[in-house]
C-alpha cells in the first residue's frame, strides 16, 4: 500500500528562491514574456524585486515600496513607464525580436 500525498500538505512553492542570480532572472522573464501577458509580466516583476529586495528596487526605481507592491500585485496592469523603471531598476532590459525568425 502506497502513502498518498494530498496536495494541500505541499509546501508553497515560490520562484523567489531560484532567482538567485542574473541568468536565472533573464531566463525567467524570457519565459514570461513569451506568454504575452501584461498581468503575468507584473506579477513575474514583483517575484524579482522581492527576489532582490523590495526596499532597494523601490529606492532604485523611485517608487515608494507601497507603490511598487500595488503596481507589481498578480493581475495589475502597470504602465510601461513603471515597467521600464522597475526592469532599470533590477538590471535587466526588454528586449524586441521579430515574430518569425528572418
Amino acid at each position: 500500500m502506497s502513502n498518498k500525498i494530498r496536495a494541500a500538505d505541499l509546501p508553497d512553492f515560490d520562484v523567489t528562491e531560484y532567482l538567485e542570480d542574473d541568468q536565472a532572472i533573464a531566463e525567467y522573464l524570457t519565459i514570461v514574456l513569451e506568454e504575452d501577458d501584461p498581468a503575468l509580466l507584473a506579477a513575474a516583476l514583483g517575484d524579482i524585486a522581492r527576489a532582490r529586495g523590495m526596499t532597494e528596487i523601490a529606492k532604485a526605481s523611485g517608487l515608494t515600496r507601497e507603490a511598487l507592491y500595488r503596481a507589481l500585485r498578480e493581475n495589475a496592469q502597470p504602465r510601461f513607464e513603471t515597467v521600464n523603471r522597475v526592469c532599470h531598476a533590477l538590471g535587466v532590459k526588454l528586449v524586441a525580436q521579430p515574430l518569425t525568425p528572418v
